[in-house]
């Protein structure tokens, strides 16, 4: 639901010349859209206490202090994408093919998936979890680097794409098929992880700021589908991270 909230507003913002919504109005309009997102797993969790669960009262309301947390932890994080990281994603993305250079766009396409796929915090995730396994295929800080790899290469494709007006069907077609088959080569040890690793890639950070530089450079383009060219971004970058660790585990 957060990352659903972010990709929203990363949608909403208005191009340059626009005045931002200020930013106590802004948490004041979106502090209910948050509450709306985390009250039903609060509720869910209340309903299991009385009915099931009955963890020690301590737990509980420890549970419920984090949710309180969690909820100011979210208004937060959405104002400062917002109000920060969003309107720099789309002047980075409307300035790059002004400069005439498509290495360069795909270089800072490339830098931009790797870093913002580092901080991700679903990445952060999964990467702690698989560490915490004995006899895992690899290790932690390995898996993160090994995911941001492949966001920032496939993110690099998905810009090429935009800017030269290539058919996404092409791309996709190609991401599928070499999925396919190195499903088929791949050990199983390496099989489900990188799957996994696919769908943490578009969290609350990386899916916004990815979303924001294809929605930037495609506006500037202004070709016939306008837009609407910035859009399928999310879609190719989160198909590098299982390629990239299939490939891995195909080659070890």
């Amino acid at each position: 639901m957060l990352v659903t909230l972010a990709i929203r507003h990363a949608g909403a913002m208005r191009f340059e010349g626009a005045c931002p919504m200020s930013l106590w109005t802004f948490m004041r309009a979106r502090l209910a859209e948050v509450l709306r997102a985390i009250a039903p797993l609060v509720a869910a969790v209340c309903v299991l206490q009385v009915t099931i669960v009955h963890a020690p009262s301590s737990l509980f309301l420890q549970f419920l202090g984090g949710a309180v947390l969690a909820t100011l932890g979210m208004l937060l994080l959405l104002t400062g994408i917002e109000h920060g990281i969003l309107p720099m994603g789309r002047y980075v993305g409307a300035e790059l093919p002004r400069r005439g250079s498509g290495w360069l766009i795909v270089a800072v396409a490339a830098a931009l998936g790797f870093v913002t796929t580092v901080a991700e915090p679903d990445v952060l995730v999964l990467a702690s979890q698989v560490a915490s396994i004995d006899g895992s295929p690899v290790g932690g800080p390995a898996l993160t680097y090994l995911i941001a790899s492949g966001v920032g290469l496939f993110t690099a494709a998905a810009l090429w794409r935009i800017a030269h007006g290539r058919a996404l069907t092409r791309l996709l077609s190609v991401a599928f098929a070499l999925m396919v088959l190195l499903s088929l080569l791949s050990p199983p040890a390496f099989l489900a992880l990188a799957y996994d690793a696919g769908s943490v890639t578009t969290g609350v950070l990386s899916g916004p700021v990815l979303l924001a530089l294809g929605l930037g450079l495609s506006a500037v383009l202004a070709r016939r589908a306008g837009t609407l060219d910035g859009f399928g971004l999310l879609g190719l970058a989160s198909t590098g991270p299982v390629i990239v660790v299939l490939l891995i585990g195909w080659l070890r």
